[in-house]
């Protein structure tokens, strides 16, 4: 059986995170927004893309890019 949850793990001074996928749809805006930074900027843009993310038409920022994972959620990726 495919366990459907990820837990990112961290030194201990940097935030733990757990994701869990459910079988519902997203209804609502996020109730946490994650920002990323990535040293590789565009290696990491096609990482993303290639895990399932996608990128809306209009990007407001030149310094981050707006993703969605495939349930919607949106999140960002900013140039470090």
């Amino acid at each position: 059986m495919d366990d459907p949850t990820v837990l990112v793990e961290a030194t201990s001074s940097v935030p733990r995170l757990w994701f869990q996928k459910v079988p519902e749809r997203k209804r609502v805006k996020n109730r946490l927004h994650l920002d990323l930074c990535a040293e590789d900027f565009e290696t990491e843009i096609v990482r993303l893309l290639s895990l399932g993310a996608a990128v809306p038409d209009h990007q407001p920022n030149p310094e981050l890019v707006v993703l969605f994972d495939p349930e919607g959620n949106e999140f960002c990726l900013l140039r470090s």
